[in-house]
């Protein structure tokens, strides 16, 4: 059995870290934080806890946390960057499911988060805790930054044809949409039910922080090139869960065989589902889940490949991916709490 701390437990992410480690066999919940909620028991805050995790909220004390093999920080940006340095001088790892470790650019990450960046000297040394690129650095890996939800579903939409060098990186779209928890618990006018319900909106089309964060990824894997031309737009969706990536490459063989090429890549992968040829997968189909269902078309038959790919953001773009990091790095299987069946209707 292993310790478990989460700081930040209050959040759409920290709920869902508790639903999936509640049932976690070689897991135990030593401690939960929050500075709003201290003294409050989780499960009066969340009652569909109640009989799985018993225990309180507690302030975010460096000396207990130091007590766990794993923490995992389910925070805003800027905070996990504070705490890292003396968890893992502890022996402690660190889980970061915001976004202080992803760009290896500690001057762009700057740019894009607009704060200084408190621990630049561990962003070398993170992994991304991507496991379809990054496995076998994971299970070694002190400190894991867990990836952003849009940049799961668009990295493993477009993996294997930039690996096998088939699209051209330079003229790579990503159209991508979010139910409203990806903003968050936190209340905005924004993702107010009425502000929500029966629309349909683009929103950062000038830049969204995600953007460096596919672009780094997608540099990593393409051979041979050293930067990518990407244009991403996010969209804003009246649903809660879920996220759909339509991405458009141009490939320069038109006769590669797509479905063979998709299947063979993610062929010993527990979590990624290529569907059947002129399939079009729906959120509703990963509900719940931690897997990632994709789908790809050739329109007219042409160079312009048309890869469709879903997830929901909260556990395969989250809470999900953190636990299969988790599982990796301490040598647990890998589908160990996270193979469930998603949800339908």
């Amino acid at each position: 059995m292993i310790k478990v701390g989460i700081v930040g437990g209050t959040g759409y992410t920290g709920v869902e870290l508790l639903r999936l480690l509640a049932h976690h066999p070689e897991v135990t919940l030593e401690v939960i934080t929050s500075r709003s909620e201290v003294g409050m028991k989780v499960s009066d805050l969340f009652p569909n806890l109640r009989g799985y995790v018993d225990i309180a909220f507690s302030e975010p004390d460096e000396n207990r946390l130091k007590g766990c093999d794993v923490v995992f920080f389910a925070t805003p940006n800027g905070i996990a960057m504070k705490m890292a340095r003396s968890l893992l001088d502890a022996g402690v790892r660190v889980i970061d499911l915001a976004a202080d470790f992803r760009i290896k650019d500690v001057a762009l990450w700057q740019q894009w988060y607009g704060m200084e960046h408190a621990a630049p000297e561990l962003v070398a040394e993170a992994v991304y805790g991507l496991p379809e690129i990054n496995r076998s650095q994971i299970a070694k890996a002190r400190l894991v930054a867990n990836p952003g939800c849009y940049p799961t579903a668009v990295t493993l939409g477009f993996l294997p044809l930039l690996e096998s060098g088939y699209a051209d990186s330079e003229r790579l779209i990503a159209d991508a949409k979010s139910g409203v928890s990806g903003a968050g618990r936190g209340a905005s006018v924004g993702t107010l039910y009425s502000e929500v319900d029966g629309s349909f909106k683009a929103y950062a089309v000038a830049g969204h922080r995600h953007l460096p964060e596919i672009r780094q990824t997608l540099g990593l894997i393409t051979p041979n090139v050293e930067s990518v031309g990407l244009t991403f737009v996010p969209h804003l969706t009246p649903m809660v869960r879920g996220i759909h990536a339509t991405l458009y490459a141009e490939v320069s063989d038109d006769l590669v065989d797509l479905q063979r090429l998709y299947k063979e890549r993610y062929l010993n992968e527990p979590f990624v589902d290529i569907l059947p040829v002129g399939s079009h997968p729906e959120t509703r189909t990963v509900r719940g889940s931690n897997h990632c269902r994709i789908a790809m078309h050739r329109p007219q038959r042409g160079r312009t490949v048309v890869i469709l790919s879903v997830i929901d953001n909260l556990v395969k773009g989250a809470a999900g991916q953190a636990v299969q990091n988790m599982n990796i790095m301490f040598g647990f299987a890998e589908r160990t709490a996270i193979d469930m069946v998603p949800l339908l209707p």
